[in-house]
Formats: structure tokens, C-alpha cells, sequence
């Protein structure tokens, strides 16, 4: 009887498995994928200014990089948000606390 199910053999190349840190996450869509902008802060918040007048805003921008961009296929993007809900999940009941820093309740 042949087996049906499929399993990955996954290689991490060695001069990625420490990762690329990052600050923020932006997530867009196209028609045929949804695309992950992870972020990293080139500096700190600076006052917004207005180009054409060079008067403050009011606000403040923060100057951030791409460091990695990644395309999911829509067919694919539930079962990574399942996933990042089983290990949020998780850490929580690992670390004791909500991913806003605050303790657990119980």
C-alpha cells in the first residue's frame, strides 16, 4: 500500500542558520502570492517633514531596510498562520506571558 503523504527534507544553508534579525513585518498580496517584507530599523524615529514646505508634520518616521522578502502561495498562507498560532501558543505557555509583554492570567 503506498503512503500518500509527502515529507519535506529540509537543508539550511550554513551561512543562513543564524537568521536575519528584524525589527517589523509587512505583509501585502498580489493575485497570485502574499509577500513578507521583514524589516530592520536603519536609526531611531526622526520628525516628519513636509518635502515641498520643510515644515514638521507632527509625526515621525523611522528609516527601515528590507532584509528579506518572502513570497508565500495563497494555498499555503493558512497553514502558516496556523502555524505561527500553535507557536505563539506555545512560547505563552512557555514563557508565562502574552506576546504584548504582559503575564498570563491563571
Amino acid at each position: 500500500m503506498a503512503s500518500s503523504e509527502l515529507k519535506l527534507q529540509v537543508d539550511l544553508p550554513s551561512d543562513q542558520e543564524t537568521g536575519v534579525p528584524a525589527d517589523f513585518a509587512s505583509v501585502w498580496h498580489t493575485s497570485t502570492s502574499f509577500v513578507v517584507d521583514f524589516l530592520a530599523a536603519k536609526s531611531p524615529p526622526k520628525p516628519a517633514v513636509d518635502a515641498s514646505t520643510g515644515t514638521q508634520t507632527g509625526g515621525r518616521v523611522m528609516p527601515a531596510r528590507v532584509v528579506s522578502r518572502v513570497r508565500i502561495p495563497p494555498q499555503q498562507v493558512f497553514e502558516l498562520a496556523r502555524a505561527l498560532t500553535q507557536q505563539l501558543d506555545a512560547w505563552e505557555r512557555e514563557t508565562g506571558r502574552k506576546a504584548d509583554g504582559s503575564a498570563l492570567e491563571g
